[in-house]
């Protein structure tokens, strides 16, 4: 029996998070496992358990210390996943699933997910515990069934519940890898064409949310051609050519009041994105891959432009910081092909991507433009990476937007690893 398991947002670099934390160094959101193996207990039981793995080493121009003539040699563990799913009976069903939240700094084997599920129809289900907050589709892509490699660490700002890598209770998380506590209620209509998931989360945890509001999240999908089938209201960023033709519209939205901000300060924060996911096998059976994404991201109320100013570089994950959501809008657009020839023991796909940021207030843009070849051995489960990516994300970072944050464009390159059962 196929168990399919989803997760998101991981390996975080300690450079792009603001020079003291972590940056999502090309783990990301939603991805869905085949189990390596499933053990059958009755005719409606039975466990399932997967393993997934990426690696990878990255050498960035200026970044060695105080030479800013060399280059930097930073080999990372990204992700170390064991997934775990069960049904109990013929609606009911259990996902857990651990990652090595802080990797870069020696690596804690914590709960990336653990859901109760009630799965009655394909129109109407009940997901409960800690999950993906619906969101963009690269957050319910994930790091393992995203088609880049680095789609988070060289990509749009984060959503509330991948600010932080850690869960805490002190006003600087929303949870922690796109994962949050809650509900979501998910399903499909119209032969699988609308796809829908509408969630409920605890979202910013003190600080600023003074008033304990939660988190609602909501992602409405629309395929034109083919119907992505996923688990849940998960995403692939590709399928190889193996879901047929899809062009799929989304759009989805994440609003709580109180969050962001500081508690003498709170903003209510509104995130708001669409995106496109185009698939289409040519003539020569090669497949062409067409993906783009926007955010737009605002907050209302006390929480001002000055405020985020007034915290200083170090400190902005430290409680007197709060909760300094970006705002602005962002742009993400990649084009892969896939060459239907084997080349050794797999496929070639090479793919161009570009990422552009504009914060609201006095923070400066940033831009991002990369390019790269997978080697597709065994679709997302068996993947190799060499990418190049040029842009000024690297010295600017993905959470700080203070006015005087300044950076070089510099040169990177990595070579990824993933793998899975």
């Amino acid at each position: 029996m196929k168990s399919y398991i989803k997760h998101a947002v991981g390996g975080l670099n300690t450079r792009l998070l603001c020079t003291a934390v972590v940056t999502a160094l090309a783990a990301g959101h939603a991805s869905s496992s085949y189990a390596g193996a499933t053990f059958k207990i009755d005719d409606t039981k039975w466990i399932s358990l997967g393993l997934g793995l990426r690696s990878s080493f990255q050498t960035t121009e200026g970044a060695a210390g105080s030479n800013s003539n060399k280059w930097s040699n930073d080999f990372n563990l990204d992700n170390t996943r064991l997934y775990v799913n069960g049904q109990i009976h013929k609606y009911l069903k259990v996902e857990f699933n651990t990652d090595c939240q802080t990797c870069s700094n020696g690596g804690e084997l914590r709960v990336l997910d653990a859901i109760g599920k009630v799965e009655y129809n394909s129109m109407v289900n009940l997901w409960v515990g800690r999950m993906l907050v619906p969101g963009e589709r690269r957050e319910m892509n994930g790091p393992f069934y995203s088609g880049i490699y680095q789609t988070f660490g060289a990509g749009t700002p984060f959503e509330p519940a991948d600010y932080n890598l850690t869960i805490q209770n002190n006003g600087t998380s929303a949870g922690s890898f796109g994962r949050d506590d809650g509900a979501t209620i998910w399903g499909a209509a119209f032969s699988d064409r609308l796809q829908y998931a509408f969630g409920f989360f605890r979202g910013l945890r003190g600080g600023a949310n003074v008033n304990d509001n939660i988190m609602y999240a909501q992602k409405v999908s629309y395929n034109f051609w083919q119907p992505e089938k996923n688990p849940g209201y998960y995403t692939s960023g590709t399928y190889y050519g193996k879901g047929g033709d899809i062009l799929t519209v989304s759009g989805n939205n994440q609003y709580q009041s109180q969050g962001a901000g500081v508690a003498a300060n709170p903003g209510n924060f509104r995130g708001t994105g669409v995106d496109v996911l185009m698939e289409k096998i040519l003539p020569n059976n090669a497949v062409l891959t067409l993906e783009g994404d926007y955010k737009n991201y605002g907050i209302s109320g006390g929480y001002s432009q000055a405020v985020r100013d007034s915290c200083p570089a170090g400190g902005l994950f430290s409680p007197g910081c709060g909760f300094a959501m970006f705002q602005g809008q962002a742009y993400d657009v990649s084009g892969m092909y896939l060459f239907p020839q084997k080349v050794g023991i797999g496929l070639i796909q090479p793919y161009l991507r570009y990422v552009n940021i504009n914060p609201n207030g006095g923070s400066t843009s940033r831009n991002s433009y990369q390019t790269g070849i997978n080697y597709v051995i065994d679709g997302h489960n068996a993947v190799v990476s060499l990418n190049y990516m040029y842009g000024d994300m690297a010295t600017k970072g993905l959470v700080d937007y203070r006015s005087n944050v300044t950076g070089n464009s510099v040169s990177s390159l990595m070579l990824g690893f993933q793998w899975q059962i």
